[in-house]
């Protein structure tokens, strides 16, 4: 993929679908990384190949190192996502009794 700059902003993804740029987009906004979307896809016909149907996730240059560095990076296992869930679910090992 080229580094297409658009106003100044760099293309970091793209592809022909509107839900897999707002996965990449919610990605690297969690991580703190400012992420545009930028579509050309024609609402008219439902197209999903060529230069009508590119969907393009766009960052400021200067966080361009860092989304590369998200995007690259291997997503978190199911193993890790089940740990971090249960972890951030307190038990309270002093329980008050229930006086019902």
């Amino acid at each position: 993929m080229s580094n297409k700059q658009v106003d100044g902003w760099m293309t970091i993804y793209s592809t022909s679908t509107d839900y897999e740029a707002e996965l990449v987009k919610d990605r690297l906004v969690d991580a703190g990384v400012d992420a545009v979307i930028l579509t050309h896809r024609d609402r008219a016909f439902s197209l999903n190949v060529g230069d009508m149907s590119v969907v393009r996730i766009l960052v400021p240059p200067d966080q361009e190192e860092t989304a590369r560095g998200i995007l690259d990076s291997p997503p978190i296992s199911v193993t890790d996502l089940t740990d971090a869930a249960l972890r951030a679910d307190p038990i309270l090992d002093d329980e008050e009794p229930n006086d019902d």
